[in-house]
């Protein structure tokens, strides 16, 4: 290995302290976790912890975005495996429909954390937004492939599908919450691909 790519690297200190926060932050929320608890579990020392991370936010921070870059290589695979815009719609229900079933749900890390930080001035509160837009825009485009002129209200429709879906699913029986889920998308995407063949056959 080059000098250069062990500089790239993250520190195998910064991952385990990620990783951990990671866990106890999505199974117990952010708030009942305090940094000691992270440094304890993660097998770091205290100045370890601040020179990766200067404060509690830092970290709070990296986990919003560790969540972020999964959530977006699970839509970057339903895209690249489903070169229709349906499909990958599709594809995209069905990823999140799987992870509503998958051990240990908790629900929507970004909703979970939404009520642990409500001021929208905060910058927990603004990294929130900023991943709720970047999937709202990306059902935005892949909407206005089927339907153009209802790809806003459409991708608004399936967010509120997901989102009362990611909140159920923790309450209730997930497999039940799975299907209402999809079936909602199915219905949504067979009408705006109707509306689409109505236009087109004008």
């Amino acid at each position: 290995m080059t000098r250069g790519e062990s500089d790239t690297r993250p520190s195998e200190a910064r991952l385990r302290l990620l990783t951990t926060a990671t866990r106890l932050f999505y199974a117990e929320g952010i708030h009942s976790v305090g940094v000691d608890r992270i440094i304890a579990e993660a097998k770091v020392t205290r100045a370890t912890f601040y020179r990766h991370f200067p404060s509690k936010d830092d970290l709070i921070l990296a986990y919003l975005r560790e969540v972020h870059q999964m959530d977006r290589r699970a839509v970057d695979a339903a895209l690249a495996a489903n070169p229709a815009p349906v499909d990958a719609l599709q594809a995209i229900a069905g990823s999140i429909a799987h992870n509503i079933q998958s051990p240990g749900f908790r629900g929507c890390a970004f909703l979970n954390a939404a009520a642990e930080y409500p001021d929208n001035g905060h910058p927990v509160n603004q990294e929130i937004i900023t991943h709720r837009q970047w999937f709202l825009d990306t059902l935005t485009m892949l909407m206005a492939q089927v339907h153009e002129e209802t790809a806003d209200p459409a991708a608004r429709h399936f967010v509120m599908l997901r989102d009362g879906a990611m909140a159920a699913g923790c309450l209730y029986d997930p497999a039940l919450v799975s299907e209402t889920f999809l079936r909602g998308v199915e219905g949504l995407l067979r009408i705006n691909a109707e509306r689409q063949s109505t236009r087109s056959a004008r």
